[in-house]
């Protein structure tokens, strides 16, 4: 009785722990290389991060992205599961703490004070970061004008046209304005 337990063990393993990982990466690497090895952002042969990764930014001079649980750390991704009733008061306090100029008539953008399913998205909401162009510009000396065509122009469509909003990738758009600001 143990013996074919045992081999329906390793084949199991085999099949779900070797066989199918390995075909879905071999089809990736086909199909799309780039998704498939994360989506490298590298600038004159330098890594500078993942377009699918949220990284931290927390100088006022850089549009800042989804707050993370997990310090913006991929092997261990995941949410703190805060439990509901902290929530409003966690909110209100990192709304306060970054976003002092918040107002009853601007509020400041959900996703600027809440974490994501997986603390490591990527992107912001075009409001989000409409949002932060005051200080930005501020910051950097810089007129908001620029800072509100650099979002346009980086601004992303709703996945296949449907799915989801439209969304500025954080990483890309604090590196276009290091490089348009060097220009």
């Amino acid at each position: 009785m143990i013996r074919p337990l045992f081999v329906v063990f390793i084949g199991l393993t085999l099949l779900c722990g070797v066989v199918y990982p390995g075909a879905v990466y071999g089809l990736l690497q086909v199909a799309a290389p780039s998704a498939a090895n994360g989506s490298p952002l590298v600038i004159k042969e330098v890594p500078r991060g993942s377009l699918l990764l949220g990284q931290s930014f927390s100088d006022p001079k850089y549009f800042w992205g989804r707050i993370s649980a997990t310090g913006y750390d991929p092997t261990t991704s995941g949410s703190s599961h805060t439990p509901a009733v902290k929530q409003a008061a966690i909110i209100e306090t990192r709304a306060g703490a970054l976003y002092p100029e918040a107002t009853a008539r601007r509020p400041v953008p959900v996703d600027l004070v809440t974490e994501s399913g997986s603390g490591l998205d990527p992107h912001i909401s075009v409001n989000a970061a409409r949002y932060q162009v005051k200080r930005v510009a501020k910051a950097r000396g810089i007129p908001e004008q620029q800072l509100l065509s650099l979002i346009e122009n980086t601004t992303e469509e709703p996945q296949f046209g449907f799915l989801g909003q439209e969304r500025v990738n954080v990483l890309r758009l604090n590196l276009l304005l290091d490089a348009e600001q060097r220009l």
